[in-house]
Formats: structure tokens, sequence, C-alpha cells
């Protein structure tokens, strides 16, 4: 019996010695699996950035101009963010990629006299292509608008055809010159069944709070607002009071004394009388989310909005602003504000995918086109 206990203490006490042996050995083994691991991280992390510090370099100072054209552009008409294409390159450099993407607009005013309203019997309407099918055949019980979903090479949007030009007009913030709004609450204000941003702002400070639009801005027949130090290049896009869309470089004066009504200061102009203006690369404006107005010969009014900074729609130029309104028959057409102004609301409901960051992405901006 003394044998048979004496004998499992052994074994027991052996067992013990073992574990004491192979622990620290187990532990050892498993130090150096971490240390590997945390070494290949470190290689992985290494690898990844020299990659893209690389890809980086390749993009910004490569042989292949197109992202340089895009970035500089893109960065160099955003007004407040210029600093994204100086941080990176010189004067020269940014000069050179400006000169080889520009726009060249109609140098003459839109003629009223070319706009003649017309009623369509669309059962019997032959129609000249594909586009103007999709506008002149209306929605079964919707004679005011009709939503198109537009799209092409990275980019996808929303033209709205509007029928009735009479009910367009500019609407406001409540608080100009101190701040502006988003564009759902002025839509609920306003009653409106549609909204889009209009012109530009004034933003010295980078604080984007949409208080000073661009040049000058005419409501129901009055100047409502006219900040000197806003101006910027572009010119008058707005209705008379026969509702019919007007483009044209003249002073506030001369705005008024031709009847225009509603209208904001901005540009480029895209088409004036049916002539296109002349694009060369992206139109010096980048590629981003746009919005632009125009306007038929036969009175039909276009709203578009193009999303933008998505993977599923970088963006548009001014090359394909123009190509939209050509495609869908405008006569005059013009670009509004961009980037994270873009935006679309019908019914009360935001349509478009806005990027500025706010609420619904929104940002407060001080100018809207919208149908009442």
């Amino acid at each position: 019996m003394k044998k048979r206990i004496i004998q499992e203490r052994y074994l027991m006490n052996r067992k013990d010695l073992d574990k004491t042996i192979l622990m620290p050995s187990i532990a050892g083994e498993i130090k150096k699996e971490k240390r590997k691991e945390k070494k290949l991280i470190i290689k992985i992390v290494i690898a990844l950035f020299i990659l893209g510090s690389s890809l980086s370099l390749f993009l910004f100072y490569g042989p292949i101009s197109g992202f340089r054209n895009f970035w500089i552009t893109s960065a160099m008409t955003s007004m407040s963010h210029q600093y994204l294409a100086t941080w990176f390159y010189n004067d020269d450099v940014i000069n050179e990629v400006l000169s080889n993407n520009h726009i060249i607009e109609v140098d003459e005013n839109s003629n009223p006299d070319l706009i003649d309203f017309k009623d369509y019997d669309t059962d019997a309407k032959i129609y000249q292509n594909e586009f103007e099918k999709q506008i002149l055949i209306k929605d079964p019980g919707n004679d005011l608008y009709k939503v198109i979903e537009v799209s092409g090479s990275g980019y996808q949007g929303y033209l709205v055809a509007i029928y009735d030009p009479s009910r367009v007009f500019i609407a406001t913030t409540a608080f100009l010159g101190k701040r502006g709004e988003a564009i759902t609450t002025v839509a609920k204000r306003e009653k409106a069944v549609i909204a889009i941003n209009a012109g530009g702002f004034y933003d010295p400070d980078r604080n984007s709070n949409g208080a000073l639009p661009h040049g000058t801005v005419i409501q129901k027949g009055k100047v409502v607002s006219d900040y000197e130090d806003a101006r910027m290049g572009g010119g008058f896009v707005g209705f008379t009071y026969d509702d019919k869309l007007v483009l044209g470089k003249m002073s506030a004066d001369e705005a008024l004394a031709m009847g225009i009504r509603d209208a904001i200061e901005f540009g480029p102009f895209l088409i004036v009388n049916g002539k296109s203006s002349f694009v060369k690369g992206n139109g010096g404006w980048g590629i981003a989310p746009r919005t632009a107005i125009g306007q038929r010969e036969d009175g039909i009014v276009l709203f578009l909005v193009i999303n933008g900074r998505l993977a599923t729609s970088i963006g548009a130029d001014m090359g394909d602003l123009t190509e939209i309104m050509e495609n869908y028959g405008a006569v005059n057409a013009a670009n509004m504000d961009g980037g994270s102004s873009s935006a679309l609301v019908i019914n009360n409901e935001i349509i478009n995918t806005p990027v500025a960051g706010g609420e619904n992405g929104l940002r407060d901006i001080p100018t809207f086109w919208i149908v009442k």
C-alpha cells in the first residue's frame, strides 16, 4: 500500500516537474510568434505607406495629366479650398493647367424672341429623338413637372422638366446678409413643389454660412441683394415677366429695364441662343456635383442636378452639363453653384445625394430656384 502511494506521489511530482519545464518553453514560443506577427504588421504598414506615397506621387506629379487637371481645377474653383492646389503645385503649374481647361462663352445676350411657348398633343407628336420623347411624354396625372434620371461617364443625376415657366421664381434665405438656410427649410416655407440651389455666395472667412450671395439678386422685380465685394465671373440668369429665361452680361438697371422679374448672377453660360460655349478640357471648373438651369425653345424649363464626390458618381464638368442641356433641347442654359451646394428637393423630399456634411448632407446657402 505504501509503495503504491509513493509511486503515485512520484508520478504527480513528475507531471508538475514536466509542466514547470514545458511552460517557459511554450511561453517563449508564443512570445516569438507575437514578435513575428508584430514585425509582419509593421512590414505591411510600411509597404502600404510606400505604395500609397508612390501612388500619390505618381498621381500628383506623374506623366498622366488627368488627375492633376481634375485636382487643380476642382480646387481652384471651389473658392474656399484653393489651398488644396497651392499646397502641391506652384503658380506656373496651376496657371498652365487652368489655361488648358477653360470655357469660352458665347459673346452675346440671349434673345427672348427665340422662346415660343407651345402646347403639345403628345398622342400625335412625332419626336425628334429619345430625349425629346422623355421630355414631352408627361407622367400620368402630373402636368407640372417630370423627373428624368440622367447618367454618363462617371456621373449620375436628375433632370426636371417644368412645363409651366410662370411658376419658377427665386427664393432667398430669410436672413440675407447674416446667414443662409438649408434648401429644405426654404422649400417648406415657400410651399415649393420643387427647389434647387441657385447662385454662389461670398465666403471670405470660410465659415460657409451662406450669408452673402454673389453679385445681384432680383426678386419680384426688385433688387434684394447687391454686394459689391461679392462679385465674380458670370452674368444675369433670370426670368422675364413673360416667363422667358434670359442670360446676359449687363448691369442691374439694364436687367430691370428689360423686364427681368427674378434673377441671380452666376455662370458660366453653357448655351446662349442655341449656341454652345466652347469647352476645353473640363472647362476649368473641375469635376464635382453640379447644378444647372435652362429653357427649351418651347418654354419648358430644365433643372439639372448631378451627384458628385460619391463612389457611384464622381461628378460632372462643364462639358457634361452642356451636352446634357443640348440633348434635351435647351436654347439657353447656365451653370449654377455646384459642389457642396448642389441639391434637389421635390415635395419636401431630398432627391439627390448632397455632400456638404451638414444635416441630410445639406449646407446653408442664400439663393434658390423654386417652383411654386
